[in-house]
């Protein structure tokens, strides 16, 4: 009875990770939202760190955490690090490209509690349906490592942080928009 047993968590394990070698060895993550203003004033929010804060899904997660500012005060060559609480990690941002008000694309550099090395870009097209309306599009694409899709065989990395950028992107929306952020 208990060789069958070993036989079995075996041949669910051996499945497993048959699993998470096929998954795809990279991934792209996506979200967008329509804001009710130009995307000049929009990339200014998104392209100075500084501005983080008033939008960004993440930094209230932790009010003790430190933040650090480097390079250029915005656009191409702002870093912006971090170190906080178990839920916030640590990392490293840097504006690899501003074609503001258009397209920002971030090297987004995580150290714990995992490492992991991503690109973020936001692209900012003028609505046709809305005058002065801006549809904004938040995407994360990467490597998956093993055990990344290790992961991805019960959750996806979607599902991991499409809530978040649907989040901040809201919190965007609503300082582009001249409201409160929510907290």
């Amino acid at each position: 009875m208990l060789k069958k047993i070993a036989l079995g968590v075996l041949a669910i394990l051996i499945v497993i990770l048959l699993m998470a070698a096929m998954k795809p060895n990279t991934f792209s993550v996506s979200r967008s939202a329509t804001i009710a203003a130009p995307p000049e004033k929009i990339a200014a929010l998104i392209t100075d760190f500084h501005q983080w804060q008033s939008w960004s899904p993440w930094e209230n997660l932790d009010p003790a955490m430190q933040r650090s500012f480097s390079g250029a005060a915005s656009g191409k060559g702002a870093v912006y690090r971090w170190q906080g609480n178990k839920e916030v990690g640590s990392g490293r941002m840097e504006i690899v490209e501003a074609a503001s008000p258009a397209r920002t694309v971030i090297k987004l550099d995580f150290i714990e509690p995992f490492a992991a090395s991503n690109l973020t870009e936001f692209s900012l097209k003028a609505d046709g349906d809305h005058q002065g309306g801006t549809i904004a599009t938040w995407t994360m694409t990467g490597p998956t490592l093993f055990v990344t899709r290790l992961m991805t065989v019960f959750v996806s990395m979607d599902a991991l942080i499409g809530k978040d950028f649907e989040r901040g992107l809201a919190r965007l929306k609503k300082a582009a928009e001249g409201a409160p952020p929510a907290q």
